[in-house]
């Protein structure tokens, strides 16, 4: 098992960090009320919004369909391109190995996650499936996603 990502230096991005994890939070808020895992994720290039998703697995009937991926796809065509260079992606949840093969591929410049995944979470398997330069951020608004995980799934137990 690998080791946590290595501790970062103050966030100097904190307050834009909190305002667009909001964002992604009423994502994962529209994931909820349409019954999917509540994970939501936006993607910033510029202070400007464009791409965002939500869980769509169970309505897509795609296991790939996590809030990432969709988020990354309508990013990548706002801006007509593949790559999303100097892009942030904020999810309320810690990318999956897989989220986290696409964020490489995309070569998005920063990841910035509310909670930690302890099960499934890049930090489980290998964070150097990033890429070499992508930043890692998490704890964004950490209470805040993990509250609308755990009601989610107290309702469903």
């Amino acid at each position: 098992m690998a080791a946590p990502h290595p501790a970062l230096p103050p966030n100097p991005h904190a307050a834009t960090d909190a305002g667009w994890m909001r964002r992604a939070l009423a994502q994962a808020e529209l994931a909820a009320a349409n019954d999917e895992i509540p994970i939501g994720a936006v993607v910033v290039l510029e202070n400007r919004l464009i791409g965002q998703g939500y869980n769509q697995t169970e309505r897509l009937r795609d296991v790939t369909a996590h809030a990432e991926m969709l988020a990354l796809t309508a990013a990548a065509n706002t801006i007509g391109n593949k790559y999303l260079l100097g892009a942030t992606l904020y999810c309320t949840v810690e990318p999956c190995p897989m989220c986290a093969g696409a964020l490489a591929w995309a070569q998005v410049a920063r990841v910035v996650f509310g909670v930690r995944d302890e099960k499934r979470g890049l930090h489980c398997f290998q964070p150097a499936l990033l890429h070499p330069r992508t930043q890692v951020t998490g704890g964004i608004l950490a209470d805040e996603c993990a509250a609308l995980m755990q009601a989610f799934f107290r309702e469903r137990r």
